[in-house]
């Protein structure tokens, strides 16, 4: 449900399907608004932000940290790479410069009526899977029905609550009818958003869903499977008999012949590979390394440039959040005394040379992150709610992250603390170590696996340790990361809770209570408050009610306490061997350098005499 893509609608014309009510009508269109009309009219010849005359050919290349032994993330075991579901293909496409906004895809129209009580989706006749074989209706029930009863827990609950049912029309038509009381305003959107798998694939290959896997899937995207070195590298290709390489929605995209990833135990050996060309294009989201590492030969020639490039897309959120599920985390004066010693401003100063901003919202660098104290129509919203929400959401301002001194470690945020832990009953013995009634220690663990983050959590351990909690970092491989963030055997683990511009199922997995064991919601929060909110935010139908419903929902989780948010940067900063081009004017929400950007033959050939690339 958190990938399904939020899309968007309008009407091309009306009739009467048939066997519809005479009394309703049907809307047949290239697509669904959540508010309003679509951009695009149905005969758009490409997208508005693309090259439609990029041209195709070259290879590009990125780093990846840690491994993967599996090609199926649609399950909790193994490990699978991103690249896994490059060849797998949606209903319905979101596109980059429109919020709630997306365009039939492996669908020519859809049908509905104005209740939205049902959708019927009318697959493209030529669409195909790489292997030639087509792509039918029977296709996109089986894959609705595999998810439906074998995908994750969160998904599986969502839909259930959502879906009706779904049938098959004919070869090319398949029908799903929505729950009699789930609102209506994105059930489209999030079925149009299903991915579609090949039923004679899974039924050759004997797939089991809930397994991992080492055979990739058949898909009928642009990219299949060329060839990987398990756990090291991962290579995709561009497919030339693509069955929709000539659709207005794919001019200009898909560009690069071969899509490569080289994975890295760490982020040092990952920047000295690109150093020495073994890969190509790097977003640099290290400070650090942007600050201060990017003086190296290949640079210096003019074989790699860098680029800094607007970032539109709401902030993901990054933050350590504590695990709701341990007792000594349940007293919120305890998760704010730990994060009131997180000094971001020395962190920024020292090692982030001033190049981050800190996180305050679930909505930064956005217009609907909750300032200030509630207005009239957010009371409105939280005061039925108020038994539980923490005292102070309904009187004073947003809670914002505590601004420290130049020094490591301030001492006025630490007498804080020091008072949030008194009164939580966590008393300082004679070794200067906090301990309860029952003289336990309050020790928490930060599970890292990131050896670049060592840095930072270091000094943040340092001043917890001042405080008297027994504060460690533990520094564990990827494998143990994933076994235990997905066992829940944690006190403190980063995590990315960055929302969307909508409130729709995404919130839900992860923030919801239903969800509060799931993978998305590592927390484990569980809320009637935020429940009670997020399903408002699911039922607005209006532009202002859900940015009204954004702001409270907001102001409520950050009052809870449950993270210390950390950082984010309203830029991309690029780094990349000087072979590749982009259009000129970058769409607010998505980079996109595997979606619209190209390689430049003849720049690649002159860094090649040049010796710099291979």
């Amino acid at each position: 449900m958190r990938q399904a893509l939020l899309l968007a609608s309008a009407a091309l014309l009306f009739n009467v399907a048939p066997g519809a009510a005479q009394e309703e009508a049907i809307t047949v269109s290239h697509g669904i608004s959540v508010f309003g009309e679509p951009e695009l009219p149905a005969d758009f010849p490409h997208l508005g932000y693309v090259d439609p005359d990029a041209p195709k050919g070259g290879e590009i290349s990125m780093s990846a940290q840690g491994g993967f032994d599996s090609y199926n993330p649609y399950t909790h075991r193994g490990r699978a790479t991103a690249a896994s579901v490059m060849m797998l293909e949606p209903l319905m496409e979101s596109v980059a410069d429109e919020q709630g906004a997306a365009y039939c895809l492996l669908c020519e129209t859809i049908e509905y009526p104005e209740s939205r009580d049902w959708v019927i989706f009318n697959l493209r006749p030529e669409a195909r899977f790489s292997d030639g074989s087509p792509l039918t209706a029977h296709d996109v029930l089986f894959s609705f029905d595999l998810l439906r009863n074998h995908g994750l827990s969160s998904y599986r609950t969502g839909i259930a609550q959502m879906v009706e049912g779904a049938e098959v029309l004919d070869d090319h038509r398949i029908k799903f009818t929505f729950t009699p009381d789930y609102p209506r305003r994105d059930v489209i959107h999030q079925v149009g958003g299903h991915i579609v798998f090949s039923r004679a694939d899974f039924q050759e290959n004997d797939r089991d869903i809930e397994q991992s896997s080492a055979t990739p899937f058949l898909g009928s995207g642009p990219y299949v499977f060329d060839s990987a070195d398990m756990g090291r590298r991962i290579v995709m290709r561009r497919n030339p008999d693509y069955w929709g390489k000539d659709l207005p929605i794919n001019a200009g995209r898909h560009n690069f012949d071969r899509i490569r990833y080289e994975f890295f135990a760490d982020y040092d050996s990952a920047f000295e590979a690109f150093k020495a060309g073994v890969y190509t294009f790097r977003n640099e989201v290290s400070s650090i390394h942007w600050a201060t590492r990017y003086d190296f030969p290949a640079l210096n020639s003019g074989a790699v440039v860098q680029e800094t490039l607007p970032d539109g897309r709401i902030a993901n959120g990054q933050a350590w959040v504590f695990n709701l599920r341990r007792e000594k985390f349940q007293d919120i004066r305890v998760r704010e005394a730990i994060s009131v010693m997180f000094n971001f401003e020395w962190s920024n100063e020292t090692l982030f040379y001033g190049l981050n901003t800190r996180v305050n919202s679930f909505w930064d660098n956005s217009e609907l992150a909750a300032e200030g104290p509630p207005s009239p129509q957010e009371l409105a919203l939280l005061e039925p709610l108020a038994a539980d929400l923490p005292d102070g959401v309904l009187t004073e301002d947003a809670v914002v992250q505590p601004v420290s001194s130049a020094s490591q470690l301030d001492r006025r945020n630490l007498r804080r603390a020091a008072a949030l832990l008194d009164e939580a009953g966590w008393e300082t013995g004679n070794d200067g170590m906090r301990r309860n009634a029952q003289g336990e220690v309050l020790r928490v663990e930060f599970l890292n696996d990131n050896q670049s983050f060592d840095r930072i959590i270091n000094p943040f351990v340092q001043n917890l340790r001042a405080l008297g909690i027994d504060a460690v970092n533990a520094r564990v491989d990827d494998a143990e990361m994933t076994n235990r963030t997905r066992s829940k055997d944690f006190d403190i683990v980063t995590a990315h809770l960055g929302q969307s511009f909508m409130i729709g199922g995404g919130a839900e997995q992860v923030f919801g209570s239903d969800a509060v064991d799931d993978v998305f919601n590592p927390m484990g929060l569980a809320n009637p408050a935020i429940d009670a909110l997020i399903r408002m935010g699911i039922n607005a139908t209006s532009e202002d009610e859900m940015r009204t419903i954004i702001s409270a929902t907001d102001r409520a989780l950050r009052a809870l306490h449950f993270w210390v948010p950390q950082w984010f940067k309203a830029d991309y900063t690029l780094a990349y061997y000087d072979m590749y081009g982009h259009p000129e004017t970058i769409p607010p929400y998505d980079l996109g350098v595997l979606d619209f950007w190209w390689h430049d033959a003849d720049k690649a050939e002159r860094l090649r005499a040049a010796g710099a690339i291979r």
